[in-house]
């Protein structure tokens, strides 16, 4: 049986559509309330300068006094570096007031918005 080029050529395309590909996965910012902002004053417990995004995690006074953790997500080490930032911008202890937009489930985290340190600006 004689196959034509045509046919062989259409089934190679074919079969090549079907590959998987890698795609440039990036996660949603849909858990964030991005039409409120909350101003935050603790104290870092780490700074994680890692890809894709940068995390502060930080202690926060509740109403009654207690120490609550928050994880708060910034953006890329890349980003942030031309912006200003080092991966040393933050150490554990460093009293900080961080504004981010927060996690609409009510939970204790957020997107980072601006960080200051003794009222200067982390960043421009």
């Amino acid at each position: 049986m004689k196959v034509s080029k045509s046919i062989l050529a259409a089934v190679a395309v074919a079969s090549v559509g079907g590959l998987p590909l890698p795609a440039s996965a990036h996660h949603s910012f849909a858990m964030f309330d991005n039409g409120k902002n909350i101003t935050l004053e603790g104290t870092v417990k780490e700074f994680q300068w890692t890809n894709p995004h940068i995390w502060v995690q930080m202690m926060v006074k509740d109403a009654s006094g207690k120490d609550v953790e928050w994880s708060i997500e910034g953006g890329s080490p890349n980003g942030l570096s031309r912006q200003g930032w080092k991966r040393t911008s933050l150490k554990p202890g460093d009293k900080v007031t961080i504004v981010s937009h927060p996690l609409k489930n009510g939970e204790p985290g957020g997107s980072l918005v601006e960080v200051r340190i003794d009222g200067v600006k982390v960043g421009n």
